[in-house]
């Protein structure tokens, strides 16, 4: 069972998701206005009402919830199928053939496999993402600089920032690391005259 932040409503979407084999015209709750889906909004749709907005505010956190456990759950399938090597019938890489057997892109693929491979040495950010409360936007940043030994903190910093702003966070931290490097680099050369 996926545990969700207080915050998300934890009604599953097979329990919310419409019957798609019987045709609504056919369903008793079809003639019922108050079983039936609300028309979707069109331009000249009235406003709808605080109450109605913050109820279709909480339903869109609820999905996002559920679709971050996905996507946790993607991922693992993703590891275990590329160490498994299931992608070794004709394909260069677990990416490549990710990309042709799901429409993505190579670039998105290859970022797929490499989280995918991350979260194995990051058990809080699995947890996290596994319960919904962290977005693949977060992980896939998270990752790039995340160890066993700083994973704790970046989980907290992600915890209370939006992904752009974690993203640009990230960018700058690893801006910080190729300086350093060059500077050991730098040093390690002068020391050797």
């Amino acid at each position: 069972m996926i545990a969700f932040p207080a915050h998300v409503e934890t009604t599953t979407p097979a329990a919310t998701a419409p019957k798609a084999a019987t045709p609504k015209a056919a369903t008793p709750e079809a003639t019922n206005p108050e079983t039936t889906a609300p028309e979707a909004p069109t331009a000249h749709s009235p406003p709808a009402s605080p109450e109605a907005l913050e109820k279709i505010g909480n339903e869109i956190a609820q999905l996002a919830a559920h679709i971050h456990a996905a996507t946790y759950r993607l991922l693992v399938l993703i590891r275990d199928f590329d160490q498994g090597g299931g992608w070794g019938n004709g394909f260069l890489s677990c990416a490549h053939w990710l990309s042709w057997r799901t429409g993505i892109g190579p670039g998105s693929a290859r970022e797929k496999v490499r989280v995918a491979h991350a979260l194995a040495d990051l058990p809080g950010i699995s947890s996290a993402m596994k319960a919904g409360e962290l977005s693949y936007s977060k992980v896939r940043a998270l990752t790039r600089v995340a160890t066993p030994e700083n994973e704790r903190d970046l989980l907290e910093v992600a915890r209370h920032r939006p992904a752009a702003q974690l993203e640009r966070l990230i960018r700058a931290w690893r801006r910080l690391d190729r300086l350093e490097a060059g500077e050991e680099e730098a040093q390690r050369h002068r020391d050797r005259f």
